[in-house]
Parts: C-alpha cells; sequence; structure tokens
C-alpha cells in the first residue's frame, strides 16, 4: 500500500497552480492533480522524476553531435552547418593531450591550455582514464590511430560531463526549500542539450551549483570551498562572493560571509599553487589569454568591429562597464525596502559580466541558466530566455560555416541581430528580477500567490529571515527624519 500523508506539504510549490504557463499546458493534459492525488506519495519524487528528465534532455544533446562524430581518418564533418561543433575532440589532439603530455606541466610544439588549472587537471583525468580504456597516446600514432583515441576520449567526456550535469540538476533541485520543480527549467532546457558538450563548462556549473546549495543549507565553508573549485575551473563564479558580501552587510552576517571566504580562498589556492609554483608562464596563460583578445564572437564589441567601428580601450571600457553594473546592484541590494534574495543578485552579477564581456561563447548560457532559474523561475521568462540564446547558438555556427552572408559578400547582418537580440533577452530577465527586487510581491518566490506562505530567501541559508543590520536601521530611519 502506498504512504499516504495526513495532509499535502503546502512548502512544495505545484507549477500546474501558481505558474500561469504551465497551468495552461496541464489543462491540456487534464488539469493539475486533484487534492486526493497529492495525498499519496510514489517512488516518482520531484528529483526523480526532474534527474530523469535532465538525462532524457542530455541524451538528445548527444545524439544531437552524433553528425560530427570522426571515425575514420580522412572524415572532415561540416560541424558549423549541421550545429554539432565542439571543442573536446579538436583541443585533445592540439593542446598536447593526445600525446600523453599532461597540461601545464607539459611543452611541446602546441599552445598551452588556456583554462583555469582545475580545468586542466579534470582534462589529465581524463586524459588518463581514456588510456586506461586501451587508447594509445605519443607523437607516432597512425592517423586511424589517432582518430580511434580522440572518439574515446569524447566518449569519456560526454560520461563525466553527462554526471556533472546531473549533480548541478540535483543541487539545483534542493537549493530553494519548497520550489523543486523549479528545478526543471534546467534539467529540460534545450539550451543544454545544444551547448553542453561544446566545452568543458558542466564542471565549474556544477561545482558553483553545488557551492550554491551549501550556502542555503547554512554551511558556508563548504559554499566557499566548492565556489573557490568552481573558480579554479572558470572565473564566474567569484562574481558571486560580491552579492553575498552586501547581503551578509546588509543583514550583519559579517562572520558566515568570513567563513566563506576563507574556505573559497584555500581551496583556489590548493588547487593553484603546485602549477603557479612549477610552472608559472603556463598557469598565467590563461590570464593573458584573456587579457589579450579583442572583441571576441557573440559580444556587443565584437559586431561593432563587423560594421567597422571598433571600440578603441575595450579592456578598461568593458571592465569598467561591469564595474559599474556591480556597483548599481550592491546599491540596489542595500538601499532596496526589502533585502532581495540571494538567487535573483546571483543573477544580475553574471548577467553584468556576460553582457558586457569581450566574449560570449556558446556554452556560457549553461552559466547564467541555474541563476536564470533562481531568480525568476517563471516559464514565460524561461521561454523568452531560451528563444533568445537557442536563436544565437544557430546563428554563431552559421556566422562561422558562413552560411549567413548575402551572396554579395555584405555584412552578416543576421548574425548582428542574432547578437542583439541575445542581449535584449537577457536584458528582459534583468529588467524583471530588479523589479522583482523593489517590489517584492511581483516576486515568483516571495509572492502570496504561490501559496507557499510567508517566504524570505530560500536560497539565502544564513540570510533566510534575517533583519536589517542596526547600523541600516539607523541610518534609515535618520534619512526619513530629515526627509
Amino acid at each position: 500500500m502506498p504512504r499516504v500523508s495526513a495532509k499535502p506539504d503546502p512548502a512544495n510549490v505545484q507549477p500546474a497552480r501558481t505558474d500561469g504557463f504551465v497551468a495552461a499546458m496541464s489543462e491540456r493534459l487534464g488539469g493539475p492533480l486533484g487534492r486526493y492525488a497529492e495525498l499519496v506519495r510514489t517512488w516518482w519524487s520531484p528529483a526523480r522524476v526532474i534527474l530523469a528528465v535532465a538525462t532524457l534532455t542530455y541524451v538528445v544533446g548527444m545524439v544531437f553531435r552524433i553528425p560530427c562524430r570522426i571515425t575514420v581518418a580522412g572524415q572532415v564533418p561540416d560541424a558549423f552547418r549541421r550545429l554539432c561543433y565542439s571543442d573536446i575532440g579538436l583541443l585533445y589532439a592540439d593542446r598536447g593531450l593526445l600525446q600523453g603530455n599532461t597540461p601545464y606541466l607539459d611543452s611541446g610544439s602546441y599552445q598551452v591550455l588556456e583554462y583555469p588549472v582545475l580545468t586542466g587537471w579534470f582534462l589529465e583525468l581524463e586524459r588518463r582514464i581514456t588510456g586506461w580504456l586501451g587508447a594509445p597516446s605519443g607523437t607516432d600514432l597512425t592517423a586511424q590511430q589517432a582518430v580511434d583515441a580522440t572518439l574515446t576520449f569524447v566518449d569519456v567526456n560526454q560520461v563525466l560531463l553527462g554526471a556533472l550535469f546531473l549533480v548541478a540538476v540535483w543541487a539545483q533541485v534542493h537549493t530553494q526549500i519548497g520550489r523543486p520543480w523549479d528545478a526543471m527549467m534546467l534539467a529540460a532546457a534545450p539550451t543544454v542539450a545544444a551547448a553542453s558538450l561544446v566545452n568543458w563548462d558542466l564542471l565549474p556549473v556544477a561545482l558553483t551549483a553545488a557551492g550554491v546549495l551549501a550556502w542555503s543549507r547554512r554551511r558556508p565553508g563548504l559554499a566557499g570551498v566548492l565556489l573557490g573549485l568552481g573558480m579554479a575551473a572558470k572565473l564566474y563564479p567569484v562574481f558571486l562572493l560580491g552579492p553575498l558580501l552586501v547581503l551578509c552587510l546588509r543583514s550583519g552576517r559579517m562572520r558566515a560571509y568570513g567563513v566563506l571566504l576563507v574556505g573559497f580562498v584555500v581551496s583556489w589556492l590548493v588547487v593553484n599553487l603546485p602549477v603557479l609554483v612549477l610552472a608559472p608562464d603556463a598557469w598565467l596563460s590563461f590570464w593573458t589569454f584573456n587579457a589579450d583578445r579583442t572583441g571576441d564572437f557573440g559580444s556587443i564589441w565584437y559586431v561593432f568591429s563587423l560594421a567597422g567601428h571598433p571600440v578603441p580601450h575595450l579592456n578598461e571600457v568593458s571592465g569598467g562597464l561591469f564595474a559599474l553594473g556591480c556597483l548599481l546592484v550592491a546599491a540596489l541590494a542595500l538601499l532596496a525596502p526589502r533585502r532581495p534574495r540571494f538567487g535573483a543578485l546571483a543573477f544580475l552579477v553574471v548577467a553584468a559580466f556576460l553582457m558586457t564581456n569581450k566574449v560570449y561563447s556558446p556554452q556560457y548560457v549553461l552559466w547564467l541558466l541555474p541563476f536564470v532559474v533562481l531568480a525568476r523561475p517563471r516559464w514565460r521568462d524561461w521561454w523568452v530566455f531560451t528563444f533568445g540564446e537557442l536563436f544565437y547558438f544557430v546563428a554563431i555556427w552559421w556566422h562561422l560555416g558562413g552560411e549567413l552572408g548575402p551572396g554579395d559578400g555584405g555584412a552578416d547582418r543576421v548574425y548582428w541581430l542574432a547578437v542583439v537580440l541575445r542581449l535584449a533577452t537577457e536584458a528582459w530577465i534583468v529588467i524583471m528580477v530588479v523589479r522583482d527586487v523593489l517590489r517584492p510581491e511581483r516576486d515568483p518566490v516571495r509572492s502570496p500567490s504561490t501559496g507557499s506562505g510567508n517566504v524570505d530567501d530560500p536560497t539565502g541559508g544564513v540570510l533566510d529571515g534575517a533583519p536589517d543590520a542596526p547600523w541600516r536601521t539607523r541610518l534609515f530611519a535618520r534619512t526619513r527624519l530629515s526627509a
């Protein structure tokens, strides 16, 4: 006999009852579950359903890339036209891994790996697993041996990156307590199927998602360790320290922030110091590569360059605009009538970075998507975001493949439109989130219409339910009196 709860759990928000899009879709399938059906707890919990959907989404992404699998030496699939390009197989040979070399520590007639250290160690682990599975390596391989070894490496990546995606989804399910179904927006995202195997970004995505989960469970030390490891794999997790700083400052939770910061610095140093000491030039390659690059694919700066108007001093312009965005987010966090949710501010900061950055690679959508879910868990906005990202995903590959250029050899304005549209859809979510901060009753998480009761910040950890610090209360009391 299935176990029957005495009453339904009011903390678990049912999208079919609170989200207009899901409610409309559920009506086509018979409507939301009835009062008695919701009482029955079956094996198919929200977490299991969502993980099953995530698995299917990821498998679709693997199938999507079958046209680009090279199994015979001499095959040259049109990866741009078929939208199945991936760095994974190409960099296996072009960064010395196929030759049996360890990233950063070995050198040869190839470019140093231009990724943060933990990503390099992840590739080294995959290189060793590939060897354990019998794939040959070295400088004297035949063309077919190189193809076979590369194919094994790609398959190892598909398994490990898939596991990391499930970790990210699992963390997303458990981060916003009472809202497990929000994670379906990550699990079922077409953008994940499209971009998950372009590069190794699911490693920092999983570490960051786990770090946010640890923070939400009031474990700031563990959160700092995981976010520090995330930054050791990609830069963007460090930006979460800013929103947490201003939120902890506003709520007087600086001790927890100090614990977070210590964990972050220690874990980042543990990963980076060996390479920094043994191969400092190789360690610097990631930083110099990004400092030296000009306006690149996906950025508005690249569009300006294509239009014949390159922006001078781009590092200063891009960095200055991002710094301005961070200051505006900090001001919003400190001046808003009610302390904003951590997920909302995290989204705003990461979005500010990606919208002003010198490059927007197609897989960067994986950085932003989990924060879209935390900040604005509404399917309408998810669809707006997804449309902009998918349109850009198609446009960038066809732009690189020459599919979008006019016959007279003129400017590829369809690609320009795709970049602008992607920025516009991201700006739409930014506007919605800022409105939610200024008008908390419109926030999908805090709104009484969700039926979740008096909710403050399910992702906030020690911030959840915390009153403003005395300094802010006194400051705004004096401001009101002087007015």
